[in-house]
């Protein structure tokens, strides 16, 4: 895989876009000033667990003894609560949170940044070709560049799409997590009975 196709697969997973009404929706009882600076630090915090996970996530799950399958299949599940959050709404919001309480690396720098299928490919990507390591590097700041440009213009989309804009696109984006969730879950289960059998 080349440099820009990897780097385009993990924009599309890290899907900003898609992302974007609910992390609008955890920054509204934020102040306007703040906010611009809590989206730079879980934008950071998310591309340092990125390259943290690519340069050693195989190592870390060897010690932990904990397989690929079972990243698919935890990660399937909590996108799956996070999506139910997001069409049933309640007072806490998508992440549960009072209003105005900052959010810290949990959930927009993980898992919605570098989330469970990012992480997952950035595994898949190492150890299908180690040896070009730093390219997959290149191609995940690029992929991260992008999403860093899209999140950073929240406020265009928010006066685009207005408040009951946002609710509907976070509600459609929740249906299509559950669909997402439950495919890497079922995705995870099947390669585990595959090994298991």
């Amino acid at each position: 895989m080349e440099i820009m196709s990897a780097a385009v697969m993990l924009f599309l997973i890290m899907d900003p876009l898609g992302n974007l009404p609910v992390m609008l929706s955890i920054l509204r009882h934020i102040e306007p000033k703040r906010r611009r600076f809590i989206m730079v630090r879980e934008l950071c915090f998310a591309l340092v667990i990125l390259l943290l996970f690519l340069f050693g996530g195989k190592q870390m799950l060897t010690f932990l003894h904990v397989s690929t399958e079972t990243v698919s299949i935890s990660g399937g599940i909590i996108l799956f609560l996070i999506a139910i959050r997001m069409i049933f709404p309640q007072p806490g919001g998508v992440t549960g949170l009072a209003a105005g309480e900052e959010p810290f690396l949990v959930p927009m720098a993980i898992p919605m940044i570098a989330g469970p299928s990012v992480l997952a490919s950035l595994l898949l990507l190492s150890n299908q070709d180690p040896t070009r390591i730093w390219d997959w590097a290149f191609a995940v700041i690029l992929a991260w560049g992008a999403s860093f440009v899209i999140l950073m213009f929240y406020e265009v989309f928010n006066r685009l799409l207005g408040e009951k804009g946002l609710k509907a696109v976070e509600r459609l984006m929740g249906l299509l997590l559950i669909m997402i969730a439950t495919q890497m879950f079922l995705d995870g289960l099947r390669k585990y009975l595959e090994i298991g059998l």
